[in-house]
């Protein structure tokens, strides 16, 4: 049993910023590739940014340059800087990880249940 929690989420102007967090816990061994997506009202859901645990990240057209994915493996969480937002960054964002799990060795991909971010003109 693996969970992921976000936070960070909330209401800004165009041109600032938000720090999101998302924090597993559980039956954790090992995580390998850790993600932020993002669903904005009437849209597909989209990958924005992934992360490995060795530190190789890649991101989305739309967010190069103003985002930044990192993680800190001592504390299994995963972390998007949003900087310079935009209106059309609007969304619910969501975590996502492949989890090694503890004994059986498996792997999950879990999801967290998304936090808002609202971007006003």
């Amino acid at each position: 049993q693996v969970q992921l929690v976000e936070s960070g989420g909330g209401l800004v102007q165009a041109g600032g910023s938000l720090r999101l967090s998302c924090a597993a816990s559980g039956d954790i061994f090992s995580i390998t590739t850790m993600r932020w997506y993002r669903q904005a009202p009437g849209k597909q859901r989209e990958l924005v940014a992934s992360i490995t645990r060795g530190g190789s990240t890649n991101y989305a057209d739309s967010v190069e340059g103003r985002f930044t994915i990192s993680r800190d493996n001592t504390k299994n969480t995963v972390y998007l800087q949003m900087n310079s937002l935009k209106p059309e960054d609007t969304a619910v964002y969501y975590c996502n990880a492949d989890v090694i799990v503890k004994r059986t060795y498996g792997v999950l991909t879990v999801w967290g249940q998304g936090t808002l971010t609202t971007v006003s003109s």
